[in-house]
């Protein structure tokens, strides 16, 4: 990858939706390839997939919870089970295994906290868990999908 990626790259993750011929003039490019530069990222791997982000607040899924769960169980078995058991949680936004005091952690967005009760029944039912800690998120400061680019 190179500079030129690189530049690519941020404009698709500012807007996904603009046409190849846009990108080109912004990164210095005539269309033919830069459009093969996005084919050659996305076959690599490097640009996953393309997609919308909503205004949680305007679908009704405003309020951001983070929940840190902790387990005695720590077999292959126990982990498929209960990742399989997460992922069939659609409020479950992020699922991510941690290093340190806790074992996993999890972004989850509901409406208000009747319905993280709802989850968190849901949840509790997945797997044997020791401990699951929940803290609601007061205000959200920073929140980006774009990945910084420098380090590719």
């Amino acid at each position: 990858m190179d500079e030129l990626d690189r530049k690519i790259l941020a404009c698709l993750q500012e807007d996904a939706t603009l046409p190849v011929a846009t990108i080109a003039e912004r990164v210095g490019l005539s269309t033919s390839p830069c459009w093969r530069r996005i084919q050659l990222l996305e076959e690599a791997g490097i640009i996953r997939k393309r997609v919308t982000l909503l205004d949680s607040q305007k679908i009704n899924v405003g309020v951001t919870v983070f929940v840190t769960v902790k387990t005695s169980s720590h077999d292959h078995e126990w982990l498929e089970k209960f990742a399989r058991g997460v992922a069939a949680i659609p409020e479950v936004m992020e699922f991510y295994r941690m290093s340190g005091d806790v074992d996993y952690l999890l972004r989850i967005v509901v409406p208000d906290i009747a319905a993280y009760d709802n989850v968190y029944k849901r949840l509790i039912k997945v797997a044997r868990l020791s401990d699951v800690s929940s803290s609601f998120a007061m205000e959200e400061i920073k929140y980006t999908t774009a990945l910084p680019l420098h380090w590719a």
